[in-house]
């Protein structure tokens, strides 16, 4: 459910922005690329070419879908901690959690970097997704309290959600930039393995 959510959430967006097919091919160029710079002044081109510096409405807005879909990802784990009742089970899945969140935020704020964001909104973002784990948590724990078929129904809507948005972020916005850079790809798939081994291990340990 939580994957659908973001995939729909993405896709109407985009399809906002985006200009019709009618219009993209009224708005086609006549001359060839390379014949229009002989054509225009030097000023013109110069000028042209400045504002590539600038970060892209389309950049900006896959930004702004990743930290909402990982603040919700963030608050759905908090959820899943607050549910736990064992102490044991408490404490392995709070040390997975330090791990993921560690490589998320990095990947996060890498992501955010990229899209040439200014530092105040990178760190308002960062903010953000700092938060909502403990209200996660702190919601997790008030549906803990109850036990009744509404709370356990209530769980498991939750717990997909959970991992629908971790699919999503995980298969279609973090691995396929990685992975799509021709440099380095034994190394990436090493690491990635490795990581999902570690995560594993952990949540297997008798604590």
């Amino acid at each position: 459910m939580g994957f659908f959510l973001v995939l729909v959430l993405e896709q109407v967006a985009l399809a906002q922005r985006e200009p019709p097919s009618s219009l993209a091919e009224e708005t086609r160029a006549l001359l060839p690329a390379g014949s229009i710079p002989a054509l225009l002044p030097s000023s013109s081109s110069s000028s042209s070419s400045s504002p590539s510096s600038a970060p892209s409405p389309r950049g900006a807005l896959r930004a702004g879908l990743l930290v909402l879909a990982l603040a919700l990802h963030a608050a759905l784990e908090g959820l899943a901690l607050g549910l736990q009742e064992a102490e044991g089970a408490v404490l392995r899945v709070c040390l997975a959690l330090l791990l993921h969140k560690c490589a998320v935020a990095f990947s996060l704020a890498l992501k955010l970097l990229r899209g040439r964001l200014r530092p105040p909104a990178v760190a308002a973002c960062l903010l953000l997704f700092a938060m909502m784990s403990p209200l996660g948590v702190g919601l997790g724990t008030a549906v803990a309290a109850g036990a009744g078929p509404r709370q356990r129904l209530c769980r498991g809507v939750l717990e997909g959600l959970a991992a629908g948005t971790f699919l999503y972020i995980t298969f279609l916005e973090i691995l396929p930039q990685e992975l799509g850079v021709p440099q380095h790809r034994i190394p990436k798939v090493i690491l990635l393995l490795a990581g999902f081994a570690l995560v594993t291990a952990i949540l297997f340990i008798k604590i």
